[in-house]
């Protein structure tokens, strides 16, 4: 079973659903005044902004 979880968790890793919540855990650590955005947001900005420039990113 724990095989089965570890797994799950890094396939989840890999097409990338902990990518918000390490998001979230980065702006409260480097940016503590930034708004945070809801999860919506950060996925619509994420791919809008992969479209228009494929190398930007923060920090």
């Amino acid at each position: 079973m724990r095989a089965v979880r570890t797994a799950w968790w890094w396939t989840g890793s890999l097409m990338g659903d902990h990518d918000y919540s390490r998001y979230v855990e980065h702006l409260r650590r480097n940016h503590p005044d930034a708004e945070v955005p809801t999860e919506r947001e950060y996925w619509k900005a994420r791919y809008a902004d992969a479209d228009a420039n494929p190398g930007a990113r923060c920090c």
